[in-house]
């Protein structure tokens, strides 16, 4: 009998064929005595059956626990009436044949017993007794293939042998391995047709035979797009991680689609094999990927609002054109309104610029600060060039350079400096940063490590020229301690070489204190400060972060708690570790799908005057 897979309520079978009459599955339901009155009928008379349920024989093959989950006789234990019993037998003895056969028990029987309760007339016993026979298993593993098709490798993937079990979830995971990995292994136009079993009841065995058409083996060739074009075919091409002439592998085209999707310029975006007709000199098909797309939106509205203990109010909005400079240029404006802030700035950012995942961006910013350390009016342009991770690529190596004109006026804190007036420099940069990420993931590490390395010659003009280097180095690691917990520690260092510290501009000094350094500290205020205990900055800082990461479910939903300690100092000359200062707290992070919410608290260990008691940190993102 030649037989195919199906699936119904749930299990996956090997054989499908119209359900038998069930013979003796006729309840033999108690005779209740005659009424001596209509007072009496309708006393003795039972409103609804109640019966139990007893299961013999399927613990043997590990399928009772899938038969209850499926029971109709199991969702209640009451009935109107013995149809209504029967009824629901025969669907349960239905359900355990699919199940046998789902793990290659074809010759399995099924008997059900129902028994009266003594002293109960309203109640009956129903067992379902199963004898799940010989278990059939393959004799032969049969493909039907044109000539060309590569059977070895079908045979490798489809990982199905003689003798083994014929279990209909093991062969059914078979064939979609085969749909799956050979588009990966070069061959996009894969058809796996309906399989066929042949069974041997006498020898309780299975001819299992697979046709397969694997099509030619391909080689990528263009990529073009059709429908809405925000750029040309050419910029489509430097989104592939592949080229021209290269064997053709699923995984890339998902990723080329992944990649698409994320400049952002679609509403959608679907991606389709085309085979040219052209065949190389190595005999392999020239195949088109094709994208058919439709643009998107291409203007953004936003704004965003908070508020610190360090930092006080903060709005800020933006407008930004995704596409304004075709390809992927992207305008955007922005407006900071704050307590401490003022800024009105534009960026032109090319993403993807002659290479995927290179941006170049041009800044202007004119920004206005009033922190506790100075006050700043500053006027910014740069420029930068680099190489970034993205969720979907996440590289081991990046980089960024660039260069910066800025021009600011600045007065430090504290009354004699006031008085003295502000200071005008006019500086010029060339900041420098390369990475090395060997970290499983971008937005929530749990293992590996991250180093990262910032240089950045600077000229100064202010009372004569002058030139410095700002350096700083950052190393952070991650390790599962367990399934719910991983360890993570950080440690930053950074100095300025070749200027006084007074000489350099207060805005380019290094400061501490802060959600993103030591914890429970205000903004900028660990370090030097003035006779009036306002920050100096300086010219070298150490920090030092470990966090222990507690993941769970609450609620149905991905939570953590994090408890963690901080250290840190800012030096007016050269760095070493002397006079940290320590903060500690503990933190709640919410596991959202674009990564954690952060809510941290924390308190300084060992304060100076005007150190707050506690502070609150809310971000997107660990903190390290």
């Amino acid at each position: 009998m030649a037989v195919g897979i199906a699936s119904l309520t749930g299990a996956p079978v090997l054989a499908q064929a119209p359900l038998p009459e069930i013979p003796g599955i006729e309840v033999p339901w108690p005779q209740l005595p005659p009424p001596t009155s209509a007072t009496t009928a309708e006393s003795e008379v039972p409103d609804e059956i109640r019966y139990d349920v007893e299961l013999l024989g399927l613990d043997d093959v590990d399928l009772a626990g899938a038969f209850r989950d499926r029971s109709e006789l199991g969702r209640s234990g009451r009935a109107d009436n013995a149809g209504e019993i029967d009824a629901r037998a025969q669907a349960d003895v239905a359900t355990i044949e699919r199940l046998l056969e789902s793990e290659g028990y074809y010759a399995g029987a099924v008997a059900v017993d129902s028994q009266p309760v003594e002293d109960d007339p309203a109640r009956v016993r129903i067992t379902l007794t199963v004898a799940p026979g010989e278990r059939y298993r393959f004799a032969e593993i049969n493909l039907t293939a044109p000539p060309a098709a590569p059977e070895p490798l079908i045979r490798e993937t489809l990982a199905l042998e003689p003798g083994q079990p014929i279990v209909a979830e093991e062969v059914i995971g078979a064939e979609n391995r085969v749909r799956l990995v050979l588009p990966e292994r070069g061959y996009p136009f894969v058809e796996v047709g309906t399989r066929d079993v042949l069974l041997d009841d006498a020898a309780h065995s299975g001819i299992y035979t697979l046709p397969v058409d694997s099509g030619p083996l391909s080689r990528f060739g263009a990529v073009r797009l059709e429908g809405g074009q925000p750029f040309s075919d050419e910029h489509a091409a430097v989104l592939a991680r592949f080229d021209p002439g290269e064997g053709w592998d699923s995984r890339l085209v998902e990723d080329y689609r992944q990649a698409m999707v994320a400049t952002g310029l679609f509403s959608t975006v679907a991606v389709r094999p085309v085979d040219t007709g052209e065949r190389n000199a190595d005999g392999t098909a020239v195949v088109d990927l094709v994208a058919e797309t439709e643009v998107g939106p291409l203007r953004t509205l936003g704004a965003s609002a908070g508020y610190s203990t360090g930092e006080g109010f903060r709005v800020e909005g933006l407008w930004r054109h995704r596409n304004l400079v075709s390809p992927e240029g992207a305008l955007t404006l922005r407006a900071v309104a704050g307590t401490q802030e003022q800024r009105l700035g534009s960026e032109l950012r090319l993403s993807n610029f002659r290479q995927r995942d290179r941006s170049l961006a041009l800044i202007a910013d004119v920004a206005r600060e009033s922190r506790e350390a100075y006050d700043a009016q500053t006027i910014t342009l740069s420029g930068r060039l680099s190489r970034e991770s993205t969720p979907i690529w996440q590289k081991r190596w990046t980089y960024a350079i660039g260069a910066e004109l800025i021009g600011s006026r600045e007065r430090e804190r504290g009354t004699q400096r006031l008085i003295d007036g502000r200071r005008t420099f006019f500086i010029g940069a060339l900041p420098g940063q390369l990475g090395f990420d060997a970290s499983d993931s971008l937005l929530d590490p749990t293992r590996g490590f991250r180093v990262t390395g910032r240089v950045s010659p600077e000229a100064s003009l202010q009372s004569g020229a002058f030139g410095y280097v700002r350096t700083l180095a950052d190393a952070s690691a991650y390790y599962p301690a367990s399934d719910s917990i991983v360890l993570a520690a950080r440690v930053r260092g950074g100095a300025i070489l070749g200027a006084d510290r007074d000489r350099i501009a207060p805005s380019r000094r290094y400061y501490a204190g802060g959600g993103g350094s030591v914890r429970g500290y205000g903004f900028q205020d660990i370090g030097p400060r003035d006779a009036e205990g306002d920050p100096l900055g300086g010219k070298a800082i150490v920090e030092l972060s470990a966090e222990a990461r507690f993941r769970f479910r609450a609620f149905g939903q991905e939570v953590g708690l994090v408890p963690f300690v901080d250290a840190g100092n800012v030096y007016p000359n050269g760095p070493n570790i002397s006079g940290l200062r320590y903060g500690a707290g503990i933190g709640a992070r919410y596991y959202s799908a674009f990564g954690p919410i952060r809510f941290d608290v924390a308190t300084p260990l060992n304060p100076r005057s005007g150190d707050p008691s506690v502070a609150i940190y809310v971000s997107i993102g660990q903190a390290f």
